[in-house]
């Protein structure tokens, strides 16, 4: 058993029959099936979570389309190894040959002169390219491959998917139909696998070889038990890359810069991108801590920018100054819940008018009838202030914006209290 590859690999499926989940797109009448079904197949970005098929339907559609498949990983892979599968793609053509599928994994970590390199060939057609990404393709793929390619969505393996995926490695494995495997409870599988199929079978393979006996029952207390004593058995290749992130931004959220410093340098260890990790601070610095500290977003600006132009292994300094500053800032979350109430208003209301004294007037036409006729600039009266309604009527006096507890809100909000009386009472 020690020999044969993991259960992961062996449940691989081998046709879109056998590919679970991604109904919306290989689904019976689906966009992407419609277009394999047709041979006519564009270059495409796969732009989803780890452990949900991307890199097994792009050979599957390789197979399907009886095209020969290329493929490159961007963690190990240079321009120089591109122009090889383009020079071998060109060989095809010239011959006339069928023209190969080139799957390029996490496309994201591909520099713009890599990424150049792939234009000629997508745009005259030598090779057929998937890449696929954890990352929005609208930040880490340069426009002009983005412009060539669909972008396709891939969403996490539902309940369902999970479930019927353990039940088929059960039944059709050819270890686990040897064995006598029950499971009595699901939740702690579904839960730690976090939608990742490839997870979700790495952590049933070691449940199974942790209980190895003659019959096997599986429970949320056995799941674990047994999974926190062999964390490691299956943390592996960066499979833990959102939970870890989302414990860097919680200790950074949280005011913990030991937390924030321990979780960025595991991050680093394993390889992560120091862009995404920057970008992540870009937004916590405005979503929690916002106006308590605006300083904090112009920190975490000048961040990610330093770190595109140093580059590792310097950044790590840059970052961990700006993850322990982002930790011991005062916080507020008022801003972002601001325009969450904002968007829901407008929602429930709809297209409301804008009140006459607030909208322009460039025309004659448009003064005669009233527009901007009552509108108070504020810059001729006292304080640069004066009393008047910026919102439609039937939404008149709605409070969006509450001022965070901490220093710098207080100000604002004693301030807005002397502004505008009994509206702005907090």
């Amino acid at each position: 058993m020690n020999n044969l590859p993991p259960l992961a690999e062996r449940m691989r499926p081998r046709s879109l029959n056998d590919y679970s989940g991604q109904k919306h797109l290989i689904g019976e009448g689906a966009v992407l099936r419609k277009a394999i079904e047709s041979g006519n197949l564009p270059s495409m970005i796969f732009w989803g979570p780890p452990g949900v098929g991307k890199t097994t339907l792009a050979y599957i559609i390789s197979q399907t389309l009886y095209r020969p498949f290329f493929s490159l990983s961007a963690i190990n892979s240079g321009v120089k190894d591109v122009r090889e599968v383009i020079e071998k793609a060109s060989l095809l053509k010239e011959q006339g040959e069928t023209l190969p599928v080139l799957f390029i994994d996490e496309i994201h970590r591909f520099s713009k002169s890599q990424q150049d390199s792939l234009l000629g060939a997508v745009e005259r057609g030598i090779v057929t390219l998937i890449g696929a990404t954890t990352e929005n393709p609208s930040f880490e793929v340069i426009s002009a491959l983005l412009s060539r390619c669909q972008v396709y969505i891939l969403q996490p393996l539902n309940e369902e998917d999970l479930t019927n995926l353990l039940r088929k490695a059960i039944a059709e494995d050819e270890v686990l139909k040897t064995k006598h495997i029950r499971i009595d409870e699901y939740e702690a599988l579904l839960r730690l696998s976090g939608g990742d199929a490839r997870k979700l079978l790495n952590i049933f393979e070691l449940i199974i070889n942790a209980l190895d006996a003659p019959e096997i029952v599986i429970s949320n207390a056995k799941v674990l038990e047994n999974v926190q004593q062999n964390m490691a058995l299956y943390d592996k290749a960066g499979e833990q890359h959102y939970d870890i992130i989302s414990a860097f931004i919680k200790s950074m959220r949280g005011s913990d810069p030991n937390g924030a410093v321990y979780w960025l340098a595991r991050m680093l260890v394993g390889g992560e991108d120091p862009s995404f990790i920057a970008r992540r601070m870009l937004i916590l610095a405005s979503e929690d801590i916002g106006n308590s500290n605006p300083n904090a977003l112009l920190l975490a600006q000048s961040c990610f920018e330093a770190v595109n132009v140093i580059g590792m292994p310097e950044a790590r300094i840059i970052l961990s100054q700006t993850a322990v500053y982002l930790a011991t800032s005062a916080k507020s979350n008022a801003s972002y819940m601001a325009i969450g109430e904002a968007m829901d208003l407008v929602r429930r209301t709809g297209d409301l008018p804008v009140p006459l004294h607030l909208r322009n007037a460039p025309t004659k036409l448009m003064k005669n009838i009233g527009y901007g006729k009552e509108y108070k600039y504020a810059h001729s009266y006292q304080n640069n202030f004066v009393e008047q309604d910026f919102l439609p009527d039937a939404v008149k006096g709605t409070k969006l914006y509450d001022p965070g507890q901490n220093a710098r809100e207080n100000e604002a909000r004693e301030r807005l209290k002397k502004l505008w009386g009994d509206r702005y009472k907090y």
